[in-house]
């Protein structure tokens, strides 16, 4: 905004002679240069002087202090207004350091080596100025308190990495060889030095292994806190049938067999708590649990659970009720309605509706528990709800299975700690491209490999096709040519073990002659070769093709290891991509497509603490369809359905790919802009504005036309919290809304509005 001038003085300036205005022209613009915004003497200039000085300033005051202690600065008989300045100034920097530190670590930015050097010789510093002045006063050299020296120094060593401590006691004893030399150097003082410089170094060397040996008993505490929890899970390895019967205590066969079911326990801990977070956050379920029958299969008990009520029942039988009829027809079971056979609540509560589902082994089809979700509304499970709940059953049989299979393979200590590694490595992947890479550094510790491919199995266009999704080779050109490679079905070793679901081939061959993935492609230079199909069930999702210089390394136990890994990669892989697409149902609007509120609020926190940490600016843009439910009214709610897919399109194309696109509720829609002012964003939703009144609905009742109004706002201009950016931006819409419509209305803007072509 420009300054307003008082027309009297506007008047009088211009009656003024040319030559008496020129000369106060120029100053005033030369002035204005220096101070504007970019200029050299400008407010940008003057506040990265400031920082700068800031940063300095710590630092210099710690090296000036420590040049003026070994000269006795702080030992004269009184204290003077010198003295007095120095130690104001050396607390005055102590004290700017801590607050550094401290805002720092609450913005979860890790302290550098140089500010902690920094930090440290001001600590020094200080105690040796501290303990100078007390030994002036006591009228000799060693004064009372020379101890602070030493306590400082055994504190920062514990506290500080191990090269900044050295760097702070190699201070400490220069800074008391330095007073030695400034006294004169006297050889009858040269004993009282190096005492006090080597007591330093002494009290720093015993703190540091004091505590050294501290963290080491807690370890062992540790150690033994885990061999406790071995202990007690004995129980849950043998409700999952994970345990064998005659597995006992001692140095025996049995008590490693029970060391490895106890790893086994916490991984299927683990796959019970993700399948239970997964229902609930897929099914919206009041109650989500896990009930697993007992050896005698006379009671089902609760092994874990995820609800919003506390009386969920620990033990009931096995035959009663809604989850004794899964157990007992060992078929899903889905009521609605008030379900009166629901009897898994102590208080009696009656859920609105039940869906659960048995969990049958698949070794012989026996049931071993149920998996159950309930709701207390009237919204009855579906079919697809019923269809995620029986796979993601499966999922978690799966888990159980394989960690089964993990403790029948694992007789020999060479093969427990291999498969242990193995599977571990398999279950904590969470994507189709980590289990990839897991299964190939697995298969590389197995056998020694010099190829190593992982094909899928994907269908195009009604046809079946092969693509190589990640290779492991020891030439990176040869492996860039190969990954991402797609060839047809055909008559090679991969297409085939794909269609017979068996390891090929059976016997060594010529690698280099012989078709593995397509005619166009030859592997050469390798003697031994193997594909494994990787069988989930009866599907066969894609091939691990592996190969090695050396001829004869597959031997019958590398292949059968490699098989079974094969096969728990494929199952990882199916578990990896049913749980992307459970988080994208769970943070996908399934009509348009764009991401739903919860997603929206979530991902608005994680930008606003990025732009906070980062100092940078963000912007966000609420928008609203105007007269929606006259649309819906006039025309229809398909009409509106196709409306609010139109504008989502817009939405998504208009944006940037850095930016949140959401369907904020109804007809409104957010868009979270990261490192974008107010100026920015406008230029966005008004080009927004212009897409949407220019496209057209074609309807029933004939063509259909709809406009949006906007409403920004900025942070930090415009606010710093989420809830006050959130309410800025919705005032900014009400106000575009109150305004006529049609129109995008900024925190720290204008209305702008233009006719829709």
């Amino acid at each position: 905004m420009k300054p307003v001038r008082h027309a009297a003085h506007e008047r009088s300036r211009a009656d003024l002679p040319e030559r008496q205005r020129a000369p106060r022209g120029l100053a005033a613009r030369a002035a204005a240069s220096l101070l504007r915004e970019a200029g050299p003497l400008g407010p940008a200039a003057r506040r990265r002087l400031l920082r700068l000085a800031g940063r300095a300033a710590p630092g210099a005051v710690a090296a000036a202090t420590a040049a003026l202690i070994p000269a006795g600065f702080f030992a004269g008989p009184s204290l003077g207004w010198r003295q007095a300045a120095a130690a104001a100034a050396l607390a005055a920097a102590l004290a700017a350091a801590l607050v550094r530190r401290a805002r720092d670590s609450a913005e979860g930015r890790a302290a550098t080596a140089r500010g902690q050097l920094e930090l440290g010789a001001l600590f020094v510093v200080a105690a040796y100025a501290v303990a100078q002045t007390a030994g002036a006063a006591a009228g000799s050299l060693q004064g009372p308190l020379d101890p602070l020296v030493y306590l400082v120094m055994a504190f920062l060593v514990s506290f500080l990495p191990r090269a900044v401590g050295l760097a702070l006691v190699a201070l400490a004893v220069g800074l008391d060889l330095a007073g030695w030399w400034a006294r004169g150097a006297s050889p009858e003082e040269l004993p009282s030095a190096a005492a006090h410089a080597g007591f330093v170094v002494l009290f720093a060397v015993l703190y540091h292994a004091v505590l050294a040996a501290r963290v080491a008993a807690s370890r062992r505490a540790e150690r033994a806190a885990v061999e406790r929890r071995l202990r007690d899970i004995d129980e849950q390895a043998r409700l999952f049938r994970l345990l064998s019967p005659g597995a006992a205590s001692g140095d025996d066969p049995g008590e490693r067999e029970r060391q490895l079911t106890a790893a086994a326990v916490v991984e299927v801990e683990a796959a019970v708590r993700g399948t239970l977070e997964v229902t609930e956050a897929a099914l919206r379920s009041h109650t989500c649990a896990v009930y697993v029958l007992t050896p005698d299969d006379a009671e089902l008990t609760l092994r874990e659970c995820r609800s919003r009520s506390d009386r969920v029942a620990r033990r009931l039988p096995a035959r009663e009720g809604a989850l004794g009829g899964a157990v007992a027809r060992a078929t899903p079971v889905r009521l609605q309605g008030g379900v009166r056979a629901a009897s898994y609540y102590e208080d009696g509560t009656l859920p609105r509706c039940l869906l659960a589902v048995p969990l049958l082994d698949r070794r012989g089809g026996f049931v071993r528990g149920v998996l159950l979700a309930d709701r207390m509304e009237d919204a009855p499970f579906t079919d697809e709800d019923e269809s995620l709940l029986v796979k993601l059953a499966g999922e978690l049989l799966r888990a159980v299975a394989a960690e089964r299979i993990m403790g029948d393979l694992k007789r020999s200590q060479d093969e427990k700690e291999r498969f242990y590694t193995a599977i571990e490595r398999l279950n904590r992947t969470a994507k189709p491209r980590e289990v990839f890479d897991a299964l190939l550094q697995v298969a590389g510790e197995i056998a020694p490999l010099d190829l190593g491919l992982i094909t899928v199995r994907e269908e195009r266009e009604g046809k079946t096709v092969h693509r190589v999704a990640r290779v492991l080779e020891a030439a990176e050109r040869r492996a860039a040519a190969l990954e991402g490679l797609t060839f047809a079905d055909n008559a090679g070793l991969v297409a085939s073990a794909v269609k017979l679901a068996s390891t090929l081939p059976g016997k060594e061959i010529r690698v280099s002659e012989s078709v593995i993935l397509d005619e166009a492609t030859r592997l050469r230079g390798l003697a031994s070769l193997r594909v494994f199909p990787l069988k989930a069930g009866e599907e066969v999702l894609g091939t691990l093709v592996l190969g090695s210089r050396r001829a004869g390394c597959f031997d019958r136990e590398a292949v059968r290891q490699l098989e079974v890994i094969s096969a728990q990669a494929a199952a990882a892989v199916l578990r990896a991509r049913l749980f992307e697409q459970t988080e994208l149902l769970a943070t996908t609007d399934g009509l348009t497509g764009l991401a739903n509120h919860r997603a929206f609020q979530a991902r608005l926190d994680e930008h606003l603490a990025q732009a906070a940490r980062y100092g940078k600016k963000l912007s966000l843009l609420l928008c609203d369809i105007d007269h929606f439910k006259a649309v819906n009214d006039t025309y229809g709610h398909p009409a509106g359905d196709q409306v609010l897919r139109g504008v989502a399109r817009v939405l998504s194309r208009e944006a940037r790919s850095t930016d949140l696109v959401a369907r904020y509720g109804g007809e409104e829609f957010a868009i979270v802009m990261p490192e974008t002012d107010g100026a920015g964003a406008l230029v966005i939703a008004e080009r927004i504005r212009e897409r949407v009144g220019q496209m057209s609905f074609s309807t029933e009742r004939g063509p259909l036309r709809v406009t949006m109004s906007l409403g920004i706002a900025t942070c930090p201009d415009d606010a710093r919290r989420k809830p006050d950016l959130v309410e800025t931006a919705d005032a900014c819409l009400y106000q575009a809304k109150r305004g006529g419509r049609n129109r995008t209305v900024s925190a720290r803007g204008p209305a702008r509005r233009r006719a829709a072509v």
